[in-house]
């Protein structure tokens, strides 16, 4: 396996909610995994035939604390409240640019598809939309901050 080849995984891993994969061909085991958000970081083993070697892995990414599970996030939401979760691993944004109007408030209504925020991933912007119609309760991530797949970023009380 060359390394356009492993480029081109890194580069699907990035691309899809997958966060780690593994493979081996021709005594050659390959180790990639996701850290920090949007930063693919390789870990490679060669393993020939003759004698065994190995790259040592890089270090541990810097962890923020994780998100709540699930059974803990319910506990907090009120009646006819829902998280909008992120995604995709990325950067959030509440505003189209700096120091632009965010896209919603605490307190503001919002319809199905209305744009709620933006993620950043790779330099690509993703549009963020409310699922269903409701009022903005509280806003959980300040701007510019990186998020994880599956982080709540909004409550929202349905109407």
């Amino acid at each position: 396996m060359n390394i356009k080849e492993i480029k081109e995984l890194m580069q699907m891993l990035v691309e899809t909610d997958i966060t780690e994969l593994n493979l081996e061909s021709d005594g050659t085991k390959i180790m990639i995994k996701k850290g920090v958000p949007g930063v693919v970081q390789p870990v490679v083993t060669v393993t020939p035939a003759t004698a065994p070697a190995a790259v040592a892995p890089a270090p541990a990414p810097v962890q923020n604390a994780p998100a709540p599970e699930p059974a803990e996030r319910e506990q907090k939401l009120g009646p006819n409240q829902e998280y909008v979760c992120a995604e995709i691993v990325g950067t959030f944004y509440r505003a189209p640019g700096p120091g632009e109007t965010p896209f919603v408030e605490v307190g503001e209504m919002v319809e199905p598809g209305k744009t709620l925020c933006i993620i950043e991933a790779m330099k690509v912007m993703n549009e963020i939309e409310s699922p269903f119609r409701g009022k903005v309760v509280e806003i959980l991530v300040d701007d510019a901050e990186p998020v994880e797949y599956g982080q709540p970023l909004f409550v929202i009380e349905k109407i």
